[in-house]
């Protein structure tokens, strides 16, 4: 057996990579000393590009495809290698695999709030937050800016980096719009725009490409936004005045409610009573009695005054309404006192009972307490 029969049977024939981690960007192929049958064949999927590094220098970059690593496929290397047309030994040098597809719903967010001139609010300070995706677009220029020498470089060892560089971008471009914040939520997808296209250029250096960004919120700190609440509720009431004034009427209507309806009690008992005198009239009348001549028409008199009815506040809740005579009745039981504090329509604001002249009167037909008590 001679000696390239032995390499051929020595070394890999195939080389290829599967990813199932779903964060990783780029894998090198491992091979005892790198070293790499010439002829082998190499299988580059969809969503991948494979890098081969000479002896720390880039060779060739393949793109998705099945190829024969002979020396008609790899110009860059067989230049480097200074190979003859008929020499088929192994060589050394690195494949690198790299991840071509996007890596979707990465997070990005102000750590700090961004600080700006509010065309309404003047100074403020807000928050912002979303997503984006990012794809490698020329594998030969990420790996030799970001990757290195890793044998396997994730997502994660980038993203903070580029998460600095939208919060860049989006700082410089939301101070220069001069947008209200009260109108930011409606311009987004603009501003999303404009800060993908101003990160483009950074990120294109290091061979990558931003297909998606998105602005999901952005937010006040929230003392303001407990301030803003309070100025959207005056919005929604309007009128200040008005709504005091409507707050009023209808609190005099409970009362009035409340009011006819005793008025309603004593004109039903006055009405029973002149009733029952009519009925023992005598035997022409109801029971009998002959019917009197006819008198002169008395004119009606004239309406009562209205009832002054009275609210109690005790233990922190409201009572009430009540008459002058139940508010009698209370003070001979003891549960209307002197420091009882008393409420009628017209009045302003609680008083306490001794101190209503209406209802001061109402202690002073009572015994004044015994000797020695």
């Amino acid at each position: 057996m001679g000696i390239f029969d032995f390499l051929t049977g020595e070394f890999i024939d195939v080389i290829h990579w599967t990813d199932d981690t779903r964060d990783t960007m780029v894998w090198r192929f491992e091979r005892e000393d790198h070293e790499i049958k010439y002829g082998a064949k190499l299988t580059v999927r969809e969503g991948q590009s494979a890098v081969f590094v000479h002896e720390g220098q880039l060779a060739d970059v393949f793109t998705p495809g099945l190829y024969m690593l002979e020396t008609n496929n790899m110009p860059v290397l067989t230049t480097l290698q200074h190979w003859d047309h008929g020499f088929k030994s192994p060589f050394k040098s690195e494949i690198y695999f790299v991840d071509t597809t996007r890596f979707n719903g990465l997070k990005w967010g102000t750590k700090n709030p961004i600080m700006l001139r509010d065309p309404e609010f003047g100074p403020t300070r807000i928050r912002a937050f979303g997503t984006y995706s990012v794809r490698v677009a020329e594998p030969g220029k990420f790996l030799t800016e970001i990757v290195g020498t890793d044998g396997e470089f994730t997502m994660d060892e980038i993203s903070f980096q580029v998460r600095n560089i939208i919060v860049q971008a989006f700082s410089r471009i939301i101070a220069a719009s001069k947008i209200p914040v009260l109108d930011m939520a409606a311009n987004t997808a603009d501003l999303g725009k404009m800060i993908a296209t101003e990160i483009s250029g950074v990120v294109a250096e290091y061979g990558l490409v931003i297909p998606e960004f998105y602005i999901e919120n952005i937010s006040l700190p929230p003392a303001v936004e407990a301030v803003l609440d309070k100025r959207t509720s005056m919005g929604i009431v309007g009128n200040l005045d008005n709504y005091m004034k409507f707050n009023a009427a209808e609190a005099m209507g409970a009362e009035g409610s409340a009011m006819a309806a005793s008025m309603g009690a004593g004109m039903g008992a006055g009405m029973g009573m002149a009733m029952a005198g009519g009925m023992q009239a005598g035997p022409w009348g109801a029971m009998g009695a002959a019917p009197a001549a006819p008198a002169a028409v008395a004119p009606p008199p004239p309406p009562p005054p209205a009832e002054h009815v009275w609210h109690i506040a005790e233990a922190g809740a409201t009572k009430g309404p009540f008459s002058k005579a139940a508010m009698g009745r209370m003070a001979t039981s003891g549960d209307l006192t002197r420091d009882t504090h008393v409420w009628t329509a017209g009045q302003d604001g609680w008083k306490r009972a001794e101190d209503v002249m209406e209802l001061a009167q109402l202690f002073t037909i009572l015994p004044p307490p015994p000797p020695g008590a």
